[in-house]
């Protein structure tokens, strides 16, 4: 099996690299950072917002509620409220098998 490097995480993200990893426009997140109290990014001396990695896993997690499972924002803000470590365990676990599968397909394709 050839050698592969390591994904570099990066401890901070521009707005405009999560609007890419999310595939919606910056004016969404920034609205979503407004709806949503759990998202809280730092920002610099010069205002630009800097988001962690906990910030996209849970941009993410409101990304797949709101455009995959077509729930509303208010629909989002209910089931959120008070039940986030659920949510949060349940996309841990989807993306868990998510790269189980990509392994495995991987592995199929490399025979």
């Amino acid at each position: 099996m050839p050698y592969k490097e390591k994904k570099i995480e990066k401890l901070y993200y521009s707005i405009g690299e999560v609007s890419k990893m999310l595939d919606v426009p910056v004016s969404t997140v920034r609205f979503w950072e407004n709806e949503f109290d759990i998202l809280r990014p730092m920002k610099n001396k010069k205002g630009n917002r800097m988001f962690t990695a906990n910030d996209v896993r849970n941009l993410e997690i409101i990304h797949k509620l709101l455009k995959e499972e077509g729930m509303t924002i208010a629909g989002v803000k209910k089931k959120l409220s008070g039940k986030w470590d659920e949510a949060n365990h349940k996309y841990e676990i989807t993306e868990s098998l998510n790269k189980i599968k990509d392994l495995l397909l991987e592995l199929r394709d490399s025979m």
